[in-house]
């Protein structure tokens, strides 16, 4: 069991070690950011390379991110013993292994062993994202807890912005447009041994990517980053949660992690979905890559404003609250509005940017849900996160349906999947939080 002698209570830091602290977190939402955003890009090019349908391609999603169904209680019964430092080593070690298990997939061309590396992958950062999410929530004062979540997440949607362009970058050749036309037109033999190259181009980014996990875990094991005393509680809460013997018991948190469930599935569809959504419309990868980048970097500019604003022009809930109306309304948008503009030298439908909207309106709900969702847990809030990354397999399901609806109707109406996912939102955002009894006494 981790001493509690090492551990500190949040609010005994020094300024100084605050925001070290809190430096040091924002690197670890970069490399979140980085892990996780690539997967907008591998998605649209393993449909390429294993001929997929956009239910399988999204298979993608679903492995990196059922991870956190799997892992994210068992995480917190990790931190708990052997605390949070050591806990996020282990995080990034089984995330290097993840990324080395691409090697063998790419040279066998084999789409399952792929998905296993995306798993695993997955399931470190479950661990990391344990760790981390709750220091954001107790380092500074309950009110500004926005405003350091948005810092975080401006780390890691900037992450999110460079992924997709490094990773094509890295990947994609001059010639590729034309060369995925002729696909279909060629020989058995020779399309075998075109796809086999176009795979194995990842070897190259994803052995640097598992290096860099390692060292990140032993860098960040011998960090000066301290580990924080989330089990003690104030007089207050003690005596609120005197008579809680499980955590079923606070229901502002479980409709809390159910709307996390909700929010990151629709986030992850608006940048996931969005490069075969403009493909749709006869635009190609080579320029379809950027909107990705356009989504996150809208998300960010929601960021910069919630920084501005919070707490004293306007509230926590209310941001929330605007967030979520903002995604109802683009999200009918996307289904019913058409003609074509041109925006940044990109003709295209109207409706792309209002996916591309999507942003914005995601930007601050993450950050508006959890200080809600984990008030007053006190003893309980390892335990609360843990059921709070859980919600993340959002992630998996959600693109799962979107990609199911693809198929079966088009690409524009499976985002109807959206419209139920921001109501709930709104509902959390304007009174579920409030709950504090399953029922009247």
């Amino acid at each position: 069991m981790q001493s509690k002698s090492n551990a500190v209570k949040a609010e005994s830091l020094s300024q100084k070690d605050t925001w070290i602290s809190i430096g040091i977190i924002g690197v670890l939402f970069f490399v979140f950011g980085f892990v996780s955003w690539v997967n907008a890009i591998l998605i649209p090019y393993f449909k390429i390379a294993f001929t997929l349908s956009n239910f399988d391609s999204y298979l993608v999603a679903f492995a990196f991110y059922i991870s956190y169904l799997v892992m994210s209680v068992p995480s917190s019964y990790l931190l708990k013993a052997v605390g949070f430092k050591k806990g996020m080593m282990v995080g990034f070690f089984i995330m290097s292994i993840g990324a080395y298990i691409f090697i063998p997939a790419a040279l066998g061309r084999t789409y399952e062993v792929f998905l296993l590396g995306l798993f695993t992958l997955g399931t470190g950062l479950a661990v990391l994202q344990t760790a981390a999410n709750p220091y954001v929530t107790v380092l500074g004062p309950k009110d500004r807890a926005v405003q350091r979540i948005s810092v975080m997440g401006i780390f890691n949607k900037g992450a999110g912005i460079l992924a997709p362009i490094i990773f094509a970058a890295v990947i994609l050749r001059v010639g590729d447009t034309e060369l995925f036309k002729q696909l279909e037109s060629m020989g058995a033999l020779e399309k075998e041994a075109v796809l086999d190259e176009l795979i194995q181009r990842v070897i190259t980014p994803y052995a640097v990517v598992g290096t860099v996990l390692l060292l990140l875990g032993i860098l960040v094991r011998f960090s000066p980053l301290p580990e924080i005393d989330t089990d003690q509680e104030s007089e207050a809460v003690a005596e609120a949660n005197s008579s809680k013997t499980s955590i079923i018991q606070f229901p502002h948190l479980i409709l809390g992690a159910f709307a996390i469930f909700l929010h990151v599935g629709t986030q992850v569809i608006a940048i996931d979905t969005v490069i075969g959504y403009a493909n749709s419309f006869g635009i190609g990868l080579m320029e379809a890559k950027v909107f990705p980048s356009f989504t996150l970097g809208f998300t960010i500019l929601g960021y910069l404003v919630g920084i501005s604003l919070i707490p004293k022009v306007i509230s926590q809930v209310n941001i929330l609250r605007i967030c979520t109306l903002l995604g109802t309304v683009f999200t009918l948008l996307i289904i019913f509005s058409s003609g074509q503009i041109s925006i940044f030298g990109i003709n295209s439908d109207v409706s792309i940017w209002f996916v591309v909207l999507l942003g914005l309106a995601n930007s601050l709900v993450w950050a508006g849900i959890w200080p809600l969702a984990l008030d007053g847990l006190g003893r309980f809030t390892k335990l609360g996160a843990s059921i709070m990354i859980m919600g993340l397999c959002g992630n998996a399901i959600l693109p799962l349906i979107y990609g199911a609806l693809a198929d079966l109707y088009s690409v524009r109406l499976a985002y109807w999947v959206l419209f139920p996912c921001y109501l709930y939102l709104v509902f959390y955002a304007v009174y579920g939080h409030k709950i504090r009894r399953w029922k009247a006494s």
